[in-house]
């Protein structure tokens, strides 16, 4: 990758996590450490890979994207708010009665595709998208992003079994693998792995990646490009919380929102990040 674009993707991820706090603490409610550790994806995704338009969201031909881990929806809309899809001053208003950012994503709000949160269902949704774009001969392809933990839902599987069935090769899914889930780690409370044995042995086509480098990202977009028959399943190593030193790799930051002082303390490391990046 361009070390410009490169640049602007971080700078674009690191805002996202400024949008994550921003929202979390003026809900006084939400789910930063999953949010912080899709965010170059999302960054990535939006700004460079797929094929979307603010200013059409609705045209049959564009690309599809599902958050499956939907409670982690601050990301998904600081990146639409960056993208153009709303004012990014709305991101305050997360949960609050009556905005259209509510908790979990709602096809409503302009720039969502779908309606997610409970866990196990959004993959089965991108499974009936990349189908029908099969049976209506359309190019566009679907992304969904499945939390570590949420893959010890036996609907996950079902699904899978699903894609592999229809040669879903439209089909994308990434697993944000950051070890943790609400009731710790995943490893501890019931544990999915070898996550990347399951899906091959499912029959889809497992790529591996660095969730915050940009470079490991690419290469897994570009080799997910050249599969064909079969869909695609990335499990990207991340980190929970990441950017935020007091929230990384902490399961306690999933359905807790950062108080006055730890709202402060964020958003002054993630602005130093952000101006270094600028500089």
């Amino acid at each position: 990758m361009e070390s410009s674009m490169k640049k602007n993707l971080q700078k674009i991820a690191c805002k996202t996590r400024m949008g994550v706090i921003e929202g979390t603490y003026n809900a006084k409610s939400g789910h930063p450490g999953g949010s912080l550790s899709i965010c170059e994806l999302l960054a990535y995704l939006y700004f460079n890979k797929m094929n979307v338009d603010p200013a059409d969201p609705e045209n049959p031909d564009r690309d599809r994207f599902v958050l499956s881990k939907g409670h982690t929806a601050p990301a998904l809309y600081a990146v639409l708010a960056q993208k153009g899809y709303f004012a990014e001053d709305e991101l305050k208003s997360l949960r609050h009665i009556g905005s259209s950012l509510q908790g979990h994503p709602c096809i409503k709000t302009n720039g969502i595709d779908m309606s997610s949160g409970s866990l196990g269902q959004g993959i089965s949704t991108a499974c009936g998208m990349a189908l029908a774009g099969k049976l209506d001969n359309k190019n566009y392809k679907v992304y969904t992003v499945l939390g570590d933990g949420e893959v010890e839902e036996g609907q996950v599987w079902e699904a899978a079994m699903f894609a592999a069935h229809y040669k879903l090769d439209n089909l994308i899914a990434i697993v944000d693998r950051n070890g943790l889930q609400i009731d710790g780690a995943i490893t501890e409370v019931c544990s999915p792995e070898p996550i990347t044995d399951k899906f091959t042995a499912f029959g889809w086509h497992v790529i591996t990646m660095n969730a915050h480098d940009f470079d490991s990202i690419e290469s897994a977009f570009n080799e997910a490009d050249s599969v064909t028959g079969k869909p695609v399943a990335i499990i990207q190593q991340s980190v929970k919380g990441k950017g935020v030193s007091f929230m990384e790799n902490q399961v306690g930051w999933h359905g807790k929102a950062p108080n006055k002082e730890e709202y402060e303390q964020a958003m002054a490391e993630l602005s130093a990040q952000l101006k270094e990046l600028e500089d």
